[in-house]
């Protein structure tokens, strides 16, 4: 059976995969007051108001909205705290993931 030389060459780097990023995504409810979802987008997301506002309403236009992009444990953190923020309020706003094509 003949070994694989795993050796590096000199001059050569190891390369490290970047990680796969993962879309955090706004689901549209229609009985989460605007206000609060903007309240939510901007504390966890670190949106200013207006950003905040302009994602609110292209959820509320289009059904969903990409919040951001954000390695796979960011993604999951910020979705479940955002949808625990509603919940913790009686709201059913809801944030999910899915990974980045």
């Amino acid at each position: 059976m003949s070994e694989i030389n795993t050796e590096m060459r000199p001059g050569m780097r190891a390369r490290t995969a970047r990680p796969k990023l993962h879309r955090v995504i706004l689901l549209n409810d229609d009985y989460t007051p605007r206000e609060f979802v903007v309240s939510v987008l901007a504390s966890i997301f670190r949106m200013t108001r207006a950003q905040a506002q302009d994602v609110m309403l292209t959820a509320h236009k289009r059904g969903v909205c990409v919040v951001g992009v954000f390695t796979r444990d960011v993604a999951e953190t910020k979705a479940v705290q955002g949808t625990e923020m509603g919940r913790r309020e009686g709201y059913p706003l809801t944030f999910t993931t899915a990974p980045e094509d």
